[in-house]
């Protein structure tokens, strides 16, 4: 199950790259199905519940989250495929910041204690554990979020600015997720 959090504002060089993206042969494949003009840890929060919720599509294998700003690869989802087989819970494509010089968003490094979200520098053609990704190009385990976050306090998704703390939706969730033995 494929789904977008949009901003409302799709380019056609955006639904290109999506259009060209190769998927598994014989496999069903549902989307995209479109969120819009909520705040991102809402919207995500949202289509996970449709989907968890629902009676034929939470029996499904993945979900499949793509924001409005990437551009994947013609091979990526092939290739989240074949890393999240590895024993991961999810698994990401290399998003980066937008702007100037923008940063990999591949925070922390899981040997390191207490569990931090410092940046981590990519390595090149590997897989690379990670603390917290950014959700742009993200497969997920719909078997994972069902079993090891069931006793996960809703919601799984949040932008955080409040008593010194700062989280946008996706750091919020990989940082409660850990606590669950999400990987």
């Amino acid at each position: 199950v494929w789904i977008t959090v949009t901003r409302g504002n799709l380019k056609p060089r955006v639904v290109s790259s999506w259009m060209a993206m190769m998927r598994p042969m014989n496999q069903p494949f549902l989307g995209p199905l479109f969120i819009e003009q909520d705040e991102v840890g809402v919207a995500y929060q949202k289509m996970f519940d449709m989907i968890l919720d629902h009676p034929e599509l939470s029996k499904w294998k993945y979900i499949l989250s793509v924001e409005d700003d990437n551009l994947p690869p013609p091979d990526g989802l092939l290739k989240l495929y074949e890393s999240i087989e590895k024993g991961y819970d999810c698994v990401a494509g290399l998003y980066w910041t937008k702007g100037e010089g923008g940063q990999p968003m591949i925070y922390g490094d899981p040997k390191v204690m207490p569990r931090n979200f410092v940046p981590q520098v990519p390595l090149p053609d590997t897989l690379q554990r990670c603390n917290g990704l950014g959700q742009g190009f993200n497969l997920w385990k719909i078997s994972s979020l069902k079993k090891k976050l069931k006793e996960l306090p809703k919601p799984w998704f949040k932008t955080v600015q409040e008593n010194g703390a700062q989280f946008t939706q996706d750091l919020f969730f990989y940082n409660n997720a850990a606590m669950h033995g999400f990987k």
